[in-house]
């Protein structure tokens, strides 16, 4: 995907006129670490080489602009109403995300009047769009030490006039959506339809997503905790594998199409014999497939411990034709829904090894809803308030279409275009994985390439 320095312009919706209530501590950059200028740009690239591809002066070479409070901003705050909303599932950090919000609002731009939209997009329904609370720095002073959202979330596709006629009814000027690539489509359709209207109303997303699988940011907020509260687990199962006479341990993460949970818990936990992840396909069969790698742990170590995330293998389950695991169908945000390679991996593990003599002692965990459910830690709690912080300089200064992210560990503004136009993913041949498989000691692939058309409707 190459992109232009025109692709990563940030639309605004007018004329910058107010003076920043942050006037009097953005007088220069050289007295204030807060100033930020309005033609400072971060480098989408980062290396001497993709630079010398462009042959372009340093200021047409492709770049983010960036985010933080302006001396200048487009909304006088004593007339704005702000909304807040979060979708999609459940995240480590979205309180602490909507109590930066409020604080940044209320206490320095001082506005009078900011709605949080209950239970996701449903709260902008014709329905539901009275179902609102009215969020005051006093009534958010404490949601952060809690996991989960105080706002509610769902999934699910809305009509985007019916939301904007919810935000015109309320008199929203500035819309923070907080949600995944569910949520940023979802801020897409509301922002075409503003700008199809004609209507001021600025609309910014903060990106989360826990599979830290949205692209052009560093790192997705709450997926630092996510892992850290998964190496547990993985901690835990490789006691139990440990202690059970040809023990194994399969611990199951999130992970739909990318496998960053999985390779850095198994990374931070250190213990992982196997990781198995949507990027890398594997084989069942054969001498050098997974089960004959499972039974080689199991005969010379005694125990076996695997880390399994929750997309990797479909094709797998897809070719055993059972009804029970197949993935059939969409929810209700469009994503197509996984087959339980989990609960096929204990069957073949347990059918091979019981075959090869070794009946094995099973220990096998789903902890997504305890990992999903938790309060963010010490680095997500300051990484979602900076983000919130940046947010709401993002809006009060007129930028809308756009979401905030932190881009080369500078925060910047990223069109909401970009951030749905691709999927972030662990990289085959990166740095990342070349970790885990020195790590986990385990050969590249499971089954040569070649050898998959026989093992696909061999083993089932």
């Amino acid at each position: 995907m190459t992109l232009h320095l025109d692709d990563l312009s940030v639309r605004r919706l007018g004329e910058c006129r107010y003076d920043s209530p942050f006037s009097e501590m953005l007088s220069t950059k050289q007295t204030s670490p807060h100033y930020v200028a309005e033609g400072d740009r971060v480098l989408l690239e980062d290396t001497v080489s993709m630079l010398a591809e462009h042959s372009l002066p340093p200021g047409l070479v492709p770049s983010f602009e960036a985010a933080g409070p302006r001396r200048k901003i487009y909304f006088d705050p004593a007339r704005v109403t702000a909304g807040i909303v979060t979708c999609g599932g459940l995240c480590p950090g979205l309180n602490n995300v909507i109590r930066g919000l409020v604080q940044e609002l209320a206490v320095h731009y001082k506005v009078k009047r900011i709605l949080g939209f209950r239970n996701g997009l449903q709260g902008l329904t014709a329905e539901h769009r009275h179902d609102t609370v009215e969020l005051t720095p006093e009534r958010v002073r404490d949601i952060h030490t809690a996991g989960g959202t105080i706002l509610g979330s769902s999934r699910g596709g809305q009509d985007a006039d019916e939301m904007v006629d919810s935000l015109v009814l309320h008199g929203v000027d500035l819309m923070f959506v907080i949600g995944g690539d569910g949520g940023m489509r979802a801020a897409t359709f509301l922002s075409d339809t503003i700008r199809a209207r004609g209507l001021d109303i600025a609309v910014i997303g903060v990106p989360k997503t826990i599979d830290n699988d949205l692209p052009f940011t560093d790192q997705s907020f709450g997926f630092q905790s996510a892992f850290a509260r998964a190496t547990d687990f993985i901690e835990s199962v490789t006691v139990e594998a440990a202690a059970s006479p040809n023990g194994v341990g399969i611990v199951k993460l999130m992970g739909r199409h990318s496998g960053f949970i999985a390779a850095y818990a198994a990374l931070a936990a250190n213990a992982a014999d196997i990781v198995l992840i949507p990027e890398i396909p594997f084989a069942l069969e054969g001498e050098d497939g997974l089960l004959a790698h499972v039974e080689q742990h199991v005969r010379t170590k005694g125990y076996v411990v695997i880390v399994l995330a929750e997309g990797a293998g479909q094709d797998l389950v897809e070719q055993c034709g059972l009804p029970q695991q197949n993935g059939r169908g969409t929810d209700a945000s469009g994503n197509v829904k996984l087959g339980n390679i989990g609960e096929l991996l204990k069957d073949r593990i347990t059918a091979h090894l019981t075959a090869a003599g070794l009946t094995p002692t099973m220990r096998y965990i789903d902890p997504s809803y305890s990992v999903r459910s938790i309060a963010a830690n010490a680095y997500d709690s300051v990484y979602c308030l900076r983000l919130a912080h940046a947010a709401v300089h993002a809006a009060m200064a007129g930028r809308t279409e756009a979401a905030v992210a932190r881009w080369r560990r500078r925060f910047v503004h990223v069109p909401l275009s970009l951030m749905t136009s691709r999927r972030n993913q662990v990289d085959p041949d990166g740095d990342l994985w070349l970790s885990v498989l020195e790590t986990t000691c385990q050969p590249a692939e499971f089954g040569l390439v070649r050898e998959r058309v026989h093992v696909r409707t061999g083993f089932c």
